[in-house]
């Protein structure tokens, strides 16, 4: 399921993963993913010990404690295509020998809970509101490329979304994969919005935000918006979780995106001094984590 015991992974040449420069001692299994390398040090500000730090490109890594829990953070920059990088390199952390270049006899499951910011897409996910990525629905097609994706998607929603919105062929296929049930409850509480949340490829046009270039459809988002399937509505856009959530679901990891809306974009409003919310999201993942 993971990595064939045919195949072999070159590490670095000092024992590191590739991209993230991380030694496999150094893994944590519990790890708070963040896009901005600077927020790895609000998350760590809260932890009782750091243990280690390694940065290497926008890859920032701060190990610890956070109340007797062995945590760590990872900034991932911006993009499906880093979240590529990422989980499979912390999956190669986890269950691949270094030393052998093979897969481990004995699988390590590691819980993956991403802490964003995002455009809300619906009256109510109001600014300030944290919202789980409960489904994902991939624009950037990244998922696609990997053996076993229909296994882990939602191929009925996908096809209605398709017909819905009158999906341009020329773009990536969109995906849909749901975040790790348990998971969502344990972080979710009873406080946080279920959403559906979509992964764009691109800042610009990928979400309807036109500047010199028109838009291929600029009806897209009131589409998006007007689109319902059953209950579910499609809540916000951001650019990570649906990768995240579908190459764990590949691997058997457990993974989630939370978001904290700093603007809703159909109602026009945006907030400036959307830190404190941030902050106070981070500090209850992890307490809950």
């Amino acid at each position: 399921m993971w990595c064939s015991g045919r195949r072999r992974y070159g590490c670095s040449a000092d024992g590191s993963v590739f991209h993230l420069h991380l030694q496999p001692e150094q893994l944590r299994d519990k790890i708070i993913l963040v896009g901005d390398p600077g927020r790895v040090d609000l998350v760590a500000s809260f932890f009782d010990t750091h243990e280690f730090e390694v940065s290497s490109r926008e890859f920032h890594t701060i190990g610890g404690t956070y109340k007797g829990k062995s945590v760590m953070c990872l900034s991932h920059g911006i993009g499906t295509d880093n979240i590529d990088i990422v989980v499979n390199e912390l999956d190669a952390l986890a269950n691949i020998d270094f030393s052998t270049r093979y897969e481990k006899p004995q699988f390590r499951q590691l819980t993956l809970v991403r802490v964003g910011t995002s455009g809300g897409l619906q009256p109510h996910v109001p600014i300030g509101t944290p919202v789980i990525a409960e489904k994902s629905i991939g624009f950037d097609g990244v998922l696609n490329f990997y053996a076993g994706r229909d296994r882990v998607c939602d191929l009925d929603f996908e096809r209605a979304f398709c017909e819905l919105v009158k999906w341009n062929p020329l773009w990536a296929a969109p995906y849909v994969v749901d975040a790790d049930s348990e998971l969502v409850a344990r972080i979710g509480g009873d406080d946080m919005v279920r959403g559906v949340t979509i992964s764009a490829n691109g800042f610009y046009g990928p979400q309807g935000r036109e500047l010199r270039i028109p838009l291929a459809d600029p009806e897209l988002n009131k589409k998006i918006e007007a689109f319902k399937y059953g209950s579910q509505v499609v809540t916000n856009y951001e650019m990570e979780s649906s990768a995240l959530a579908g190459l764990a679901k590949l691997m058997g990891h457990k993974a989630m995106t939370v978001c904290s809306i700093i603007a809703n974009r159909v109602a026009h409003h945006a907030n400036p001094n959307y830190k404190t919310a941030v902050s106070d999201l981070i500090q209850t993942v992890l307490e809950r984590i």
